[in-house]
């Protein structure tokens, strides 16, 4: 396995393969590294010839700042799983690597950021745009590879994807979950064991209301009962609990079982913030 700190070392690598027509698949992630990750190597490895993995932190897609400096940081670790797994590059840049200068380029995804994650995390998509635009950039990968649990995000990408022409293919992974429900999330490392235990909420409201809903009970119903459930667990502080359309977001008023829906959550664990989602009808 080869690191790679820089663009220019990437580069001439990736090269190397090029020339033999191999095909590239990145997996851009910000470390902390889980079986929800590796399910993401896993895929790419069936899927291409060469496995570039990122371990980024990206500042710029953090609007609050105390999160950044607590985001969970395991490079040696991760460089050791992937190495074990057979993963063929990875690219650790540094700060100044990405950002020779700050960013002036602003990018709208009009409704995509305006509800749910954009509203509570305002600038969140604009600096997962740029640095999801840098890593197609400089990789040039030919599939890219990205979680289900990150829905709004998977959504920004493939707008971004689709209107500045970048010429790579979006491979959407299912969503990885423990065995008691909870996401797979690098922030769970963060919780403490009552907390962990508090956080199987926000699984156990989204199977639930799905299982209300291909029932025949009605959003709004579904909903409330939803939202009682977070409210019963003094722990956590629900931010959002909402039915959109997976591919524009707009947020629905009914499920109608012939269009497609997920359900879409956020919700504070003591001071870690969770989101995860689930499809209606898979």
């Amino acid at each position: 396995m080869k690191v790679h700190l820089t663009k220019k070392t990437l580069n001439s690598n990736l090269l190397i393969f090029r020339n033999d027509r191999k095909t590239i698949g990145l997996v851009p992630t910000m470390g902390a590294l889980h079986i929800g990750h590796l399910e993401l190597v896993k895929k790419a490895k069936e899927s291409t010839d060469v496995v570039v993995v990122s371990i980024y932190v990206n500042p710029t897609q953090f609007n609050n700042p105390a999160d950044f400096e607590k985001y969970p940081k395991t490079l040696d670790k991760d460089l050791e799983i992937l190495d074990k797994i057979g993963v063929n590059i990875v690219f650790t840049p540094e700060n100044q690597e990405i950002y020779p200068s700050n960013p002036k380029l602003r990018l709208n995804f009009g409704l995509l950021e305006e509800v749910l994650e954009g509203a509570f995390r305002p600038g969140h998509f604009n600096g997962v745009g740029i640095v999801v635009s840098k890593l197609l950039n400089i990789v040039k990968p030919d599939v890219a590879f990205f979680g289900q649990k990150d829905l709004q995000q998977v959504a920004i990408i493939k707008r971004l994807v689709s209107d500045l022409s970048f010429d790579v293919k979006i491979d959407v992974v299912r969503t990885v979950r423990e065995a008691d429900g909870l996401a797979f999330s690098s922030r769970n490392m963060r919780l403490n064991p009552n907390e962990r235990m508090a956080a199987l909420v926000l699984s156990k409201a989204l199977f639930f209301a799905k299982s209300e809903l291909l029932r025949g009970v009605d959003w709004l119903t579904v909903k409330n009962q939803a939202v009682q459930l977070f409210e019963s667990e003094p722990l956590c502080r629900l931010e959002y609990f909402e039915l959109v359309d997976p591919n524009t977001f707009k947020i629905l008023e009914s499920f109608n079982p012939r269009d497609l829906s997920s359900i879409c959550t956020a919700a504070y664990v003591g001071e870690v913030r969770l989101i995860d989602n689930l499809p209606i009808i898979d």
